[in-house]
């Protein structure tokens, strides 16, 4: 069950690659999203384009590969239909949504403590 409030704002993640600090969130989404590998995804593209499918891979870009794809709204993008794998680049997503139950949040807002703590929110 993918769950909206559990969404991760991927454009955020753009802003702070601008700033000194950017290595660290991108990391720091990096290795969030490895975490996932295996388990059940949307994937919402700057162009309204949303993709279901299970994450088989990212890298240090934020590249995502994933098998097992449906359109979400296949009515609108019937010439999709026969998608079953894709590589989407990551500065086309806008939105990542994940099942609840796989986010950590405890594990998220403590790496957010220690950079604020470091310096790295600035």
């Amino acid at each position: 069950n993918i769950a909206p409030a559990a969404s991760i704002c991927v454009l955020w993640l753009r802003h702070w690659r601008l700033s000194t600090t950017g290595a660290f969130y991108t990391m720091l989404f990096f290795n969030f999203f490895k975490t996932l590998i295996g388990k059940p995804v949307v994937v919402e593209l700057k162009n309204d384009l949303e993709l279901a499918g299970v994450l088989q891979s990212v890298d240090q870009y934020l590249n995502l590969k994933l098998d097992g794809v449906s359109v979400v709204h296949a009515e609108q993008h019937p010439q999709l239909l026969s998608v079953k794998n894709c590589f989407i680049r990551g500065s086309t997503v806008r939105y990542v949504q994940v099942p609840r139950d796989e986010v950590d949040t405890e594990l998220l807002q403590e790496a957010a403590r220690t950079a604020a703590a470091a310096g790295g929110g600035r």
